[in-house]
């Protein structure tokens, strides 16, 4: 998958055909306007090409209050879609000035004189442009006068898969892992580097590593004890993972990340970490003592290890 960082593309990319959006977690939604456009452009001989944005257009619009959480990081974004098999996308920087561009002159400009865009894929309540005043029926129009061709993706093909970012993001909130695994048609991820931490799993006969997630932006789930799967070193390993303070030993103001490998020891500090989260095993929680926190860390070993899903 070939990734450009602006929309000068034309002579680069045969016969792009495109679809526009943030695609944000790139759920099973997202999946299948992806999967029609690759599908559409290997029968026309062509290539399938994403326009999204980057940074969000929200961060722009909304510089002061945004409070925006993603669900993918870049990477991780990027890394889907080519799995997923697109050819090319377009991470398109967006700036004020982009902002108030008219969908007219959007499509014109960029789709047509730097893309040279053959055929548009588009779901059927999409909207682009300044104050998102293009609809497909805009770009209708604008494909007969300039000569491309618009797919849309009707409504029944869409609205019986019943998903959106906003759910998955209430799902998350509430740690509801297998909704959110259903909603993406994957578990979801999260990406990091293991750092040195206060090292008091170890003392508990837990030894836990810290990991840096590295990108404020990306969203977690809520507070609280996971049953997961770690990717390290091109090995994959269950284990238990938790998220928030750590009341027990007051220790810290900063939320951290810290899983724990089931029959795993080593120095990993450096290495990088796929998590991918099972199911929320429950609540993070303050312990009268260390040997009560010690017995309901082996409860959650118990359940970790016999979880099957």
């Amino acid at each position: 998958m070939k990734i450009f960082k602006d929309s000068n593309i034309k002579n680069q990319v045969v016969r792009p055909l495109l679809t526009i959006g943030t695609f944000d977690g790139i759920h099973i939604g997202h999946q299948e306007i992806l999967r029609r456009l690759i599908s559409e452009a290997r029968s026309a001989n062509g290539e399938s090409v994403l326009f999204t944005f980057n940074p969000h257009p929200r961060e722009v619009v909304f510089p002061e209050n945004h409070g925006l959480k993603m669900l993918t990081t870049l990477d991780e974004k990027m890394q889907i879609l080519d799995e997923l098999g697109l050819d090319n996308v377009i991470l398109f920087p967006f700036t004020e000035e982009f902002s108030k561009l008219s969908a007219k002159d959007f499509v014109q400009q960029i789709l047509v004189d730097q893309i040279g865009v053959q055929k548009v894929v588009i779901g059927y309540d999409h909207h682009f442009g300044n104050n998102r005043e293009g609809n497909i029926e805009l770009l209708k129009e604008l494909g007969a006068e300039l000569g491309f061709e618009v797919e849309e993706i009707p409504a029944q093909d869409i609205d019986h898969i019943n998903v959106s970012s906003t759910k998955i993001r209430n799902a998350l909130k509430e740690g509801k892992m297998e909704v959110v695994t259903q909603y993406l048609g994957r578990p979801f991820e999260i990406n990091g580097i293991v750092v040195e931490g206060n090292k008091i799993g170890r003392t508990l006969g837990f030894p836990t590593a810290n990991i840096e997630i590295g990108d404020e932006k990306k969203m977690l789930p809520c507070n609280g004890a996971y049953v997961v799967q770690i990717g390290l070193k091109g090995q994959v390993y269950r284990g238990m993972m938790n998220i928030g303070f750590n009341p027990t030993h007051n220790l810290q103001h900063k939320e951290s990340v810290e899983v724990f490998i089931h029959q795993f020891e080593g120095d990993i500090y450096g290495e990088k970490v796929k998590i991918e989260v099972l199911t929320k095993i429950r609540n993070e929680q303050k312990f009268a003592s260390p040997k009560e926190l010690r017995e309901q860390l082996k409860k959650d070993e118990d359940f970790s290890l016999n979880y099957s899903h």
